[in-house]
């Protein structure tokens, strides 16, 4: 029965009691063992030391501060700073030197001058360590303000720096197009959010014939792009559209998600594939791990049975 649980139907999960207790109980503090299959933990400490476990692995990490939709000055200055904070440790941890950043974290929803005035607060450490920064993409509302902002800190020297595009907007192709010819890196995700048919593909045949066409559109003129999926067949798709085109595996990596199909990152990883995993930590962590559910069946199973067996124990 679990397994017939799609995204249609995760609202009336997201709503049961039982998860709602979890989120009362745990306070979006505490990421407990249900959650930490995704989450990495609370602290930037946690974050670095599950990329170490990563890279024991032969990948790499890139990591997240969960957070987003920040609407005053106080919170955005605060996981600025805390991004600042991550760089230094993880450099002096000798991890992966990537990290991701979503604009309403750092102020976009105050005006785009503030985020873009909090993310050179974060690039000016990030260029003294040698760090790449990527922007996660959000809702469709935010592309614009993003894209924009990418352009502006491109053009002053901030080349250290790439974006997240997703497959499901209808307006992509002439964005990859658009960061192909800039120069700048793209992760190519399939996209997340709910969006009116009007900007976004609702069939999920769509957005995956979308996903190949901008697939191959980064593989033949993009700039070390990121194909981050965990879909079977979108990665056998690239992988074989790369033997094709002849490209080697250094020119593009696969990225997924810390805590899903482990077998696959493992498996890719050990067929010489680049594979960088995206590891999250914070105490924003339960928005982001609902999210996480609604995307696959087998994570509402997984978490369902953790849940079970907590409520045994009480």
């Amino acid at each position: 029965m679990l397994a017939a649980i799609t995204r249609g139907t995760f609202s009336a999960l997201a709503g049961s009691p039982l998860l709602k207790k979890a989120a009362s109980r745990y306070g979006m503090r505490r990421p407990d063992s249900f959650a930490r299959r995704f989450v990495a933990g609370q602290r930037a400490e946690d974050a670095i030391a599950a990329a170490q476990a990563i890279e024991r692995l032969q990948m790499s990490a890139t990591i997240d501060l969960l957070g987003e939709s920040v609407t005053s000055m106080e919170p955005a200055l605060a996981a600025t700073r805390a991004y600042a904070d991550l760089i230094r440790a993880a450099a002096s941890a000798g991890i992966s030197r990537n990290i991701s950043v979503k604009l309403t974290q750092i102020g976009l929803d105050i005006d785009r001058a503030t985020a873009i005035d909090n993310l050179r607060r974060i690039l000016d450490p990030a260029v003294e360590h040698d760090f790449f920064v990527r922007i996660d993409m959000e809702g469709s509302r935010y592309t614009d303000d993003t894209l924009e902002a990418i352009d502006s800190l491109w053009s002053i020297g901030y080349q250290s720096i790439g974006v997240a595009i997703q497959a499901a907007l209808r307006r992509s192709s002439a964005d990859v197009r658009h960061l192909n010819a800039s120069g700048v890196s793209v992760r190519l995700v399939k996209g997340a959010y709910r969006e009116p048919r009007s900007v976004a593909f609702t069939r999920k045949e769509d957005v995956d014939a979308h996903f190949v066409t901008l697939m191959e559109m980064l593989l033949d003129e993009g700039h070390r792009p990121a194909i981050a999926t965990h879909d079977p067949a979108m990665i056998d798709r690239t992988r074989r559209f790369a033997v094709e085109r002849g490209i080697s595996l250094d020119r593009f990596e696969f990225q997924l998600l810390y805590g899903i199909r482990r077998d696959l990152q493992l498996s890719l990883a050990r067929d010489g594939h680049p594979v960088r995993i995206y590891v999250p930590y914070g105490r924003e962590w339960f928005p982001y791990f609902m999210r996480r559910l609604g995307e696959r069946p087998a994570n509402v199973a997984f978490v369902l049975k953790n849940l079970f067996h907590e409520q045994q124990a009480d």
